[in-house]
């Protein structure tokens, strides 16, 4: 095969199969660890088998409302994604388009990815008090200090021969941030959420166990190792990774209906 015909390849091979091998990809994944477990290579204290984690659905549903859980943790995420979305887009924009405004934020702003959220969380609970609210706004907080620099960047990525068009043709400046800079970095923004805001999948047991009482799957996932159940553990997780897969499978169909003419060439769109 040509290295032409190479690329052609993989740039229609996401489009058209890129999910069926996601899924082939996941079940590679769970013959290694079945084989793992048989093997007896790690302990099942360690690593159950796949047999014990798919029997502890049953219990988790019934008896520790595992569907429940899940969709509080939906409904956490989503309400921390769209404050963070809402908070970072018009502050990176305007920090990347306004010399002044960057000068005056841009080191505070890069200062806060250093900060550790899990160290704070005291913070957040005198803040916004222990229910769901402080909750949300953590995850917001743990996407925002990423999203913002990032769209900073996207910003100053834009290619100067556009400005300089929209200059020529005696654009203003709304009008250049509205039919220059927002379309050149619509897509990539995107693309840079369906990353980021996974993140707050990371937060989510810090944010839930420190008020465990309201549930969560991110509670439950401690509750289960509390009670040194590894075998639901492992089942939480599991869930955890379907709602992200299905999270990102979200992003991409808003990626096309956004942006229909765009073509991917991403092996994981």
């Amino acid at each position: 095969m040509k290295t032409a015909d190479f690329f052609e390849l993989r740039s229609i091979l996401p489009e058209k199969t890129g999910t069926i091998v996601a899924i082939v990809g996941f079940f590679v994944l769970l013959s290694i660890w079945q084989a793992i477990s048989m093997l007896g290579m790690i302990p099942r204290s360690l690593l159950p088998p796949l047999g014990a984690v798919f029997s502890s659905f049953k219990e988790l549903h019934f008896e520790d409302a595992l569907i429940r859980n899940a969709l509080y943790s939906i409904k956490l995420n989503v309400l921390g994604y769209i404050e963070a979305i809402v908070i970072s887009i018009p502050v990176g924009m305007a920090m990347g388009l306004f010399p002044v405004i960057r000068s005056a934020t841009n080191a505070y702003i890069k200062a806060l990815r250093f900060l550790p959220l899990a160290a704070v969380t005291g913070l957040f609970i005198a803040w916004f008090g222990i229910d769901d609210n402080m909750k949300i706004q953590f995850l917001a907080v743990s996407i925002i200090v990423y999203l913002i620099p990032v769209v900073i960047q996207r910003v100053d990525d834009v290619e100067t021969v556009y400005l300089q068009t929209a200059h020529t043709m005696g654009a203003s400046k709304l009008q250049t941030i509205l039919y220059v800079f927002w379309p050149s970095i619509r897509s990539k923004i995107i693309d840079d959420i369906k990353v980021l805001v996974a993140i707050s999948w990371t937060y989510i047991t810090i944010a839930e166990a420190l008020n465990m009482s309201a549930g969560g799957i991110g509670a439950l996932a401690v509750k289960c190792g509390r009670q040194s159940r590894v075998d639901k553990v492992f089942a939480v997780l599991l869930v955890i990774i379907l709602i992200g897969f299905i999270q990102d499978r979200l992003f991409y169909f808003i990626d096309k209906k956004v942006n229909p003419d765009r073509k991917s060439t991403r092996l994981n769109s």
